[in-house]
């Protein structure tokens, strides 16, 4: 069972899934620090300095001036803002990840040569214009005599 379990740690899938776990979670910080310090703060001041966080309507009807004083009281809370928050997160961090794949693709096609269009395999018979096999001599259609293309 170790021998089994030793094979499937070190096996190059798990490793490169590993890897990408790790630079995840980074990333994941880095675009959550973007949203919260950089972001929010200027969608703030287009909103009249609307403070997401809280946002929030407080389920036992009493009134609370942050989500923090709520939660502290015991209160059931519909935190909202945080859900705006979450899917503002979630919008950077998807045109993030969006920029990133179409950069590095471009990177990956910048070094391939464009391929050759594939020769022709039909042709269209000049007399009833329907499609023929490339080496036809005669058309299946008409039944046309066809001039023979020697390249």
């Amino acid at each position: 069972m170790f021998k089994e379990f030793k094979k499937f740690v070190v096996r190059g899938n798990m490793i490169d899934l590993a890897v990408g776990m790790i630079i995840g979670s980074a990333f994941t910080a880095l675009v959550k620090s973007l949203v919260d310090d950089l972001f929010m703060p200027v969608l703030s001041l287009v909103t009249g300095k609307v403070d997401f966080v809280n946002l929030f309507i407080a389920l036992d009807g009493n009134e609370y001036a942050t989500l923090e004083a709520a939660k502290e009281a015991g209160a059931p809370c519909f935190a909202y803002g945080n859900f705006i928050s979450g899917v503002i997160n979630f919008l950077l961090m998807a045109f993030v990840v969006f920029m990133f794949v179409t950069l590095v693709n471009k990177i990956k096609d910048a070094g391939k040569k464009p391929e050759a269009p594939a020769a022709p395999t039909t042709k269209v018979c000049p007399y009833c214009k329907s499609t023929i096999a490339i080496d036809a001599t005669r058309c299946p259609s008409c039944t046309s005599q066809l001039e023979v293309v020697t390249e």
